[in-house]
């Protein structure tokens, strides 16, 4: 038992010795010698160890370790050991345990992960000894950094109905490290902390819990590594609602006023309408049923009765009762006379009156009282007439002695032109017109309370506290020639012989004078009318444009040939300037530098959004050289202003020293503003051809913009099918776009490529386009087909759609 214990001892430690040699002869091409002999000392533990690394692009990464306590300290990677000479060491002290601390750190480089061949990544460890042996540090993997292109899965756009759950999908590109995933919308990152109703997934899949009409947006799957981004294509995600009915009206009365007949009730399909291409309600708008009215039954006379016996007065009687038939039911009451009486004794009686009345007119006093009513009525008739002519004496002095100072002519606008701001007039302003009533330009006179300074001289302000407003237009009489109607104004007769006198602008040698000859006018969008001292009023009809000239604006005994035109010609149009827009037409009125005695008026539409923008708001006018020129901004005015502007909400009124063309303009200040558009459709006259085209133009809302598109529509066949919609267009940078939807398809074919057209913003937001429209063409499956229903719909893509529900019935 003894000898079997050595034996084993023995082979123990043989084997033990050749183990050494063995792992001598591993280390001896990068370890010493010798080792250094040491006291005891404890194995060595690691105070840093190497970590995961990624090489991005060409970049080596580095590798470090520390430990304590250490005599020497190594890398090995992928199982071999690291030279030497790649090792960088640096030796410190531990000043609390007083042990050897070694540091040690190596470069990786791209090209040595690359020629590693194998299914496992390149990995590097540490190994550290001490006299009590070693230890090693835990695996540090080097990888290449990479993120491909193309994502696995990206999300796509679709239409969602209201408060339904909505699922956008998103895989990443296949990349080292892992991509990181985040959504956009609208470019704004989505935060689920923030808006409960958004969740992101594990799997990197975009939840909205219910849809709202804020969730209509475009989404955007963005992921990112340490070495690059990707973004995936974007999806369009729209929240439509369908339509729903109203409660019912009350039932109509009955339409037949006497027998059969129909009542009638109706809903709308407003609760909630259809928004974002949103089913339309099912069902008729409308419910009849059939009705009995009773029909009245007009009252009939019976037959006159016998005459009566012959009374004192010579009379007899006979009467009748209105009930052959009675009235009933709503019938008229008999016509005519209930009773009847004539003479019973062939004229006897009736001999005797007259004798009586023959004898009574001879009274003695009759005649005298004849002759006095008679005078009286005389004496009256004289008075009156000689009132009458002493009037018309005051009232022809009057106009002959016009002062030809400049009186205050805000009465015309039945306010004072005071510098204001462009924000609407509050109710409570009694200085300010009634924001929903036109103006009467041809008011009474009043009396201005305010300081008013002349027009004509900015160093010689003459206060006008107490002075009269323009009087009221006297009865004229001149000829006026508008571009569409011959109409006149009544003008006193008899007038003074310096009246007479027609004043040409041509022989004074005006310079404007051949502006006067030589002005495009088109029908419909001009007037003109010779005027005198007693003044009158153009106006350009359907266009909302006019021009009040008060009396004693001409001087006393000439005459003018006034014009007003609407501008539609290149060299007359304003030139776009940055985010300026052009808020009403451009319009002259002439002839130009004629000197005035008084300002006129000059009322221009215009097509600002007051209530819910931030404008800054000029007027501009056109030099003779043809460039423009600034002449006041709405708020800044001062005493050398040489206008006054008047500012509601769908016009401004001018007051005006100076004939010539002017426009108003605008640009937004600190919010977007916007400007209001008018959506009007048209379509061809019905035809027997296959093609079928809609016509959208989108207009300034002001009164001259539709009257242009309606006649240009005239001359090419086409017809309006509904009123115009009204369409806020914000100062956005956004394009409009337009689209046609639920077209039957089995009916009828669309010829567009593409879902939508988009007219660009700055067309539209310049105002230097006049007409923009879009044109979506539509072909007959067969010549049978003559109904259209569809729904066209307009939004600029940040705001709320506008829809168009279209049903021709014969197309």
């Amino acid at each position: 038992m003894p000898s079997r214990r050595i034996r084993a001892l023995v082979a123990l430690l043989l084997a033990c010795g050749s183990g050494l040699s063995r792992a001598g002869s591993d280390y001896s091409e990068v370890l010493p010698d010798s080792f250094p002999s040491a006291p005891a000392e404890p194995l060595p533990v690691f105070q840093q160890e190497p970590e995961d690394a990624y090489i991005i692009k060409n970049k080596p990464v580095e590798l470090r370790c520390r430990a304590t306590p250490a005599t020497q300290i190594y890398f090995k990677c992928n199982g071999e050991w690291v030279n030497q000479n790649d090792h960088v060491t640096r030796e410190s002290l531990d000043q609390i345990t007083g042990l050897v601390v070694r540091e040690v750190d190596i470069s990786v480089s791209r090209t040595q992960v690359e020629e590693l061949f194998g299914l496992e990544d390149y990995w590097c460890q540490c190994v550290a000894w001490s006299s009590a042996g070693t230890t090693k540090s835990q695996r540090a993997y080097v990888r290449i950094a990479y993120l491909r292109k193309n994502f696995d899965h990206e999300p796509l756009g679709k239409e969602v109905r209201l408060e339904q759950e909505v699922l956008l999908q998103c895989l990443p590109p296949e990349g080292v490290p892992p991509a990181e995933v985040e959504w956009l919308k609208n470019e704004d990152p989505i935060d689920p902390a923030m808006d409960s109703n958004f969740l992101i997934t594990i799997d990197h899949n975009l939840i909205i819990k219910q849809a709202r009409l804020s969730d209509t947006a475009n989404y955007t799957c963005v992921a990112r590594n340490v070495v690059a981004r990707r973004r995936s294509t974007t999806a369009t995600v729209i929240v439509y609602v369908n339509g729903g009915w109203s409660t019912w009206t009350e039932w109509s009365p009955c339409n037949a006023r006497c027998g059969r007949g129909w009542q009638k009730r109706t809903r709308s399909c407003t609760n909630p309408a259809p928004l974002n291409g949103g089913v339309f309600c099912e069902g008729p708008p409308f419910q009849r049923i059939v009705c009995t009215t009773l029909c009245p039954v007009d009252g009939g006379w019976t037959q006159w009765t016998k005459w009566s016996a012959c009374g004192t007065e010579c009379t007899h009687w006979r009467s009748r009762e209105c009930q052959a038939p009675a009235p009933h039911n709503g019938g008229r009451d008999c016509t005519g006379a209930l009773m009847e009486n004539k003479n019973c004794t062939d004229g006897l009686c009736l001999h005797n009156r007259k004798l009586f009345v023959e004898h009574k007119s001879h009274h003695p006093g009759a005649s005298s009282n004849v002759a006095l009513y008679a005078g009286l009525v005389v004496a009256l008739f004289l008075s009156l007439a000689i009132l009458l002519a002493v009037g018309v004496v005051v009232y022809r002095r009057s106009c002959r002695d016009l002062d030809s100072d400049i009186t205050d002519s805000s009465a015309a606008l039945t306010a004072g032109f005071h510098p204001i701001n462009y924000k609407p007039p509050r109710l409570d302003n009694p200085q300010l017109l009634h924001p929903s009533a036109p103006p009467d330009l041809t008011a009474g006179a009043g009396t201005y309370r305010s300081p008013m300074y002349s027009l004509q001289d900015s160093a010689d302000k003459i206060p006008m506290t107490t002075s009269p407003l323009l009087d009221p237009l006297p009865s004229l009489k001149i000829k006026v020639y508008n571009s569409s109607t011959l109409s006149s104004l009544e003008l006193p007769n008899g007038g003074g012989a310096q009246d007479t006198e027609i004043f040409n602008l041509k022989s004074q040698g005006l310079g404007s004078s051949s502006h006067l000859h030589t002005l495009p006018r088109e029908p419909g969008h001009s007037a003109s009318a010779t005027l005198g001292c007693l003044g009158g009023r153009l106006s350009i009809p359907n266009t909302g444009v006019s021009l009040l000239v008060p009396p004693g604006t001409i001087p006393q005994g000439k005459f003018y040939e006034m014009y007003l035109i609407i501008n539609k010609w290149e060299n007359t149009m304003l030139p776009s300037q940055g985010t300026q827009t052009v808020l009403s037409p451009v319009v002259t009125c002439g002839p130009t530098g004629m000197m005035l005695c008084r300002p006129v008026v000059l009322t221009l539409p215009h097509c600002a959004e007051l209530e819910l923008s931030d404008w800054t708001l000029q007027l501009k006018t056109q030099r003779q050289q043809g460039s423009w020129e600034e002449v006041l901004t709405l708020g800044e005015e001062s005493l050398s202003t040489p206008c006054y502007c008047q500012l509601e909400p769908q016009c401004c009124h001018l007051l005006l020293d100076q004939l010539g063309t002017y426009c108003l303009v605008g640009q937004s200040v600190s919010h977007p503003a916007c400007k209001r558009l008018q959506v009007a459709l048209f379509a061809p006259a019905p035809s027997l051809s296959l093609d079928y085209s809609l016509r959208i133009y989108c207009t300034q809302d002001t009164p001259h913009a539709l009257k242009e598109v309606v006649e240009m529509e005239r001359s090419l066949g086409g017809y309006l099918l509904e009123e115009p919609k009204p369409l806020l267009f914000k100062d956005s940078c956004h394009n409009l776009r337009l689209s046609v939807h639920d077209v039957p398809h089995a009916q009828w074919r669309s010829k567009l490529l593409a879902k939508y057209q988009e007219i660009p913003f700055y067309h539209i937001w310049s105002g230097s386009q006049r007409i923009l429209h879009c044109t979506f063409s539509l072909e007959r499956c067969s010549a049978a087909v003559s109904e259209l229903s569809c729904k066209i719909c307009v939004r600029q893509v940040e705001l709320e759609y506008l829809a168009l529900p279209l049903h021709l019935p014969h197309a």
